[in-house]
């Protein structure tokens, strides 16, 4: 969740760090090594990374939400909403908007997005494929307002959406603009 706030928000300059996994019992080990103890290359399948790295990086939550700063780039933050002690939600011009619950219930409002109305995948729960959302859509209202929910208790209570993930356009690829 701090890292969508992160690359949500227009302040500073992220930098997303990946690691490798270690046995808790042994905190003191370094990462994944070759025979002669020298550090070993990454090994990648897919999206993911395997033989001992983690590389959060490539995270379809972290992943997309490069790709929401990239697209929100130059925008300001605007529509800022705050439900309770730890529910917040913001726009970013008029091409981005998240909603983040840390709260212990569900965000579940209608909120200002700033958006271009019509549908949109969330790129927190899911990517565009074939036309379709893998996870959940949002649909935004021709006065820009959306109903948005956030569960409390999900795996990951942040809803993000974007220009790019508007349903029923061409894909929009993401120049990368940004060392992140």
């Amino acid at each position: 969740m701090a890292t969508a706030f992160m690359l949500a928000h227009p302040y500073g300059m992220p930098r997303i760090m990946s690691s490798y996994e270690y046995n808790r019992a042994n905190n003191y080990e370094g990462p994944p090594h070759n025979s002669d103890m020298t550090t070993a290359s990454v090994q990648i399948s897919g999206m993911i990374c395997i033989n001992g790295w983690s590389c959060e990086h490539r995270w379809r939550q972290i992943y997309n939400m490069v790709g929401f700063r990239n697209m929100v780039s130059g925008t300001a933050l605007e529509n800022w909403w705050s439900g309770a002690d730890y529910q917040i939600a913001f726009s970013r011009g008029d091409k981005g908007f998240i909603a983040l619950n840390l709260e212990g219930f569900d965000i579940n409002q209608n909120l200002q997005t700033g958006l271009p109305a019509g549908k949109y995948c969330d790129v927190i729960s899911g990517d565009i494929e074939n036309d379709k959302c893998t996870g959940k859509t949002v649909e935004v209202h021709n006065n820009g307002t959306a109903h948005i929910q956030v569960c409390s208790t999900c795996d990951d209570p942040v809803l993000a959406i974007h220009v790019g993930t508007k349903i029923g356009l061409p894909p929009r690829r993401f120049e990368t603009q940004h060392q992140v």
